[in-house]
């Protein structure tokens, strides 16, 4: 198969799922970048190594900005960027193939975007909040970088976006464990990023958002349809909703009586 004028750009740590994210695009791209923490594993290394990959090993700088450090090392005209969990499906390959054959339809975007289809307990989740979940990430070397607030990046586009046909597969294997503890993790990332940016929360923010987290999901958009894997997710979600805007305010309620005493 020819090679794309893409650069993959991947952030890892150490993670045996990134040898399959690689082998998804290694037959086809021009160019694979991953950085690495600076505590990685050398089998994970290694098994990025010896798929062609181009490897840089940088301390975590946080999400977005690794990310955007990756995205700095591409030499290639069009930029891909991956997570070391995804992997990129056939008619998704296929759907990049035949956009790139077509330059002049490809460059009428700055970015393309496509879904994301996660999978849960042996299930792909295809409706609730976990689904269609949209990703901007195919883009025009020089006309994007990666924005948002740690750990949510989100490619900030100079120009129009289009979309794809084909899925990125997320095979995300996490433990309820992991689950609660990453919701924690980004619960103190909410509570700081709010309290920074000098915005508060309400005693109501943390009564109302989170059963309505669970009912726009579970209900509004079909996370019935996915079985209990549907059901586990809304109620995650919606534990989740609580966790950060009750940290929140736990916070602000800390400070005003440190600011009585």
């Amino acid at each position: 198969m020819e090679r794309l004028p893409i650069t993959v750009c991947v952030i890892a740590n150490s993670d045996a799922r990134l040898a399959a994210a690689l082998d998804s695009v290694k037959d086809w791209v021009a160019e694979l970048v991953v950085v690495f923490n600076d505590d990685t594993d050398a089998a994970t290394e290694q098994a990025a190594r010896s798929r062609g990959a181009t490897v840089f090993r940088e301390a975590w700088k946080g999400h977005v900005a690794q990310k955007n450090s990756a995205a700095a090392k591409a030499g290639q005209p069009w930029v891909l960027g991956l997570d070391s969990d995804e992997v990129v499906s056939a008619e998704l390959r296929d759907s990049i193939h035949r956009l790139l054959d077509r330059p002049a339809v490809a460059e009428r975007c700055a970015a393309w975007r496509f879904p994301r289809c996660s999978e849960y307990y042996g299930r792909w989740i295809r409706h609730g909040d976990w689904y269609p979940d949209f990703q901007t990430r195919l883009w025009r070397r020089g006309l994007a970088h990666w924005g948002g607030t740690d750990p949510h990046d989100k490619l900030v586009v100079d120009g129009t976006v289009g979309r794809l046909r084909g899925e990125l597969l997320h095979y995300s294997q996490e433990s309820f464990d992991q689950v609660w503890q990453k919701a924690n993790r980004y619960a103190d990332d909410f509570v700081r990023t709010r309290a920074q940016a000098g915005k508060t929360v309400g005693r109501w923010d943390f009564f109302l958002r989170p059963p309505w987290r669970f009912f726009r999901g579970y209900v509004l958009l079909g996370g019935f349809l996915d079985g209990w894997q549907g059901y586990s997710i809304a109620c995650m979600t919606a534990a989740y909703t609580y966790l950060r805007y009750a940290k929140a305010w736990e916070r602000q309620l800390a400070a005003r009586e440190r600011g009585h005493g």
